[in-house]
């Protein structure tokens, strides 16, 4: 077993069918290309993701938690709900946008391998709606916010704020005036969350 072999890493494999996506786009990346690139057989990345799928899956999952993990220290914050609320939002459509405009081709990558991947992008939705759950759930035990069940409001949330973070609205991220009605939506659902119920 060569020295390159003995260290190959499930991350040092990802990062580098990453750079391979960016290169060929998803089409023509191969395992081969991947082996090539680390300068291993192509069996070394199998011993590690048994499938191209699964190596594709597992590419995908990293690139979706990227954000979660950026975003959960927002969530146990020491701050109050309704700001943690707001910078969760404002910071989700950040990470979005930012993908989407820095490197559009492997946001193009991506776009594709999240159709690809349903399972991972499920798990990447649940998680950040958890995240959110909890936040109006600390506004609700705080009496900041008043709504009957969190769960069922951070949905609505996630759902409602979708054009600022769901990648079908990509083309619109860098529209003039795009941070003011992101900021006009923001300030709506707060008043929705902290209006007395009737």
């Amino acid at each position: 077993m060569s020295p390159t072999t003995e260290t190959l890493t499930a991350e040092r494999i990802l990062a580098a069918t990453e750079e391979v996506l960016r290169r060929h786009g998803p089409a023509k990346a191969t395992v081969v290309d991947v082996a090539r690139a680390l300068g291993v057989s192509h069996g070394s990345v199998y011993r590690h993701f048994r499938t191209k799928a699964a190596l594709r899956e597992a590419v995908t999952k990293r690139w979706l938690d990227r954000t979660s993990e950026a975003l959960s220290g927002i969530v146990g914050a020491d701050r109050d709900p309704e700001s943690r609320l707001r910078d969760w939002l404002a910071g989700l459509f950040a990470a979005k946008r930012r993908k989407a405009l820095a490197d559009p081709e492997l946001f193009g990558t991506y776009t594709v391998l999240t159709k690809e991947n349903v399972t991972a992008v499920g798990e990447h939705l649940d998680e950040l709606t958890a995240q959110l759950t909890r936040i109006v759930q600390d506004g609700v035990d705080a009496g900041v916010f008043t709504v009957p069940d969190a769960a069922v409001a951070a949905r609505v949330v996630f759902q409602a704020t979708s054009r600022f973070h769901d990648p079908a609205h990509a083309r619109d991220w860098e529209q003039p005036g795009i941070d003011n009605e992101f900021t006009a939506m923001i300030d709506l659902l707060l008043r929705g969350l902290t209006s007395p119920t009737p």
